[in-house]
């Protein structure tokens, strides 16, 4: 297997048409561990439009892989990417069953943080977290993101307006 990058536990590659059903798999076993905090593609279809956003050119995608076995941990996505003087994103991120609390969210949001800075030419990122979901906020502190603010109502999951907290990191300025 080719990875972008690896470190610690985890790999990051870019995710494949072959890899719909292990990854829809991964989300169905995921389901309860994710809600209500984010609705991950669960069927064929889903996953598809999953991978025609990643393909945009307003966002970029990755598979967290398990160095060890090569199956998939988790996913993160940057959507809302913006060039030019801003020259950041959104990142959003999940793990799936059993890698939660392993350390593989961590690490793999780490490798693709380092890919979008060096890589990919950004400079800014930002996770919009609910208040409740503490996993996040770890990887979140964890990862040198800092809080900025706060949003109420700030996105629709799972049938209602959800509050969120605004973390964000900034490439390292050169010396």
């Amino acid at each position: 297997m080719r990875y972008l990058r690896t470190g610690g536990p985890a790999a990051i590659r870019r995710p494949r048409p072959t890899d719909v059903d292990e990854f829809v798999a991964a989300a169905r076993r995921s389901r309860d561990l994710h809600h209500p905090w984010l609705l991950a593609p669960s069927s064929p279809e889903e996953y598809a439009g999953y991978l025609r956003k990643v393909r945009r050119r307003d966002s970029s995608g990755y598979l967290i892989c398990d160095r060890a076995s090569g199956d998939i941990a988790g996913y993160v996505t940057i959507s809302g990417i913006v060039l030019g003087a801003l020259r950041g994103g959104y990142l959003g991120y999940a793990a799936f069953q059993p890698y939660s609390g392993t350390g593989h969210a961590s690490a793999g949001v780490a490798l693709v943080i380092d890919h979008a800075f060096s890589a990919g030419g950004l400079h800014r990122l930002e996770a919009n977290i609910q208040p409740g979901n503490e996993p996040s906020r770890r990887v979140a502190r964890k990862l040198g993101f800092r809080l900025e603010g706060f949003s109420p109502d700030y996105l629709f999951i799972d049938g209602a307006w959800r509050d969120h907290e605004r973390w964000a990191i900034t490439a390292p300025t050169p010396t």
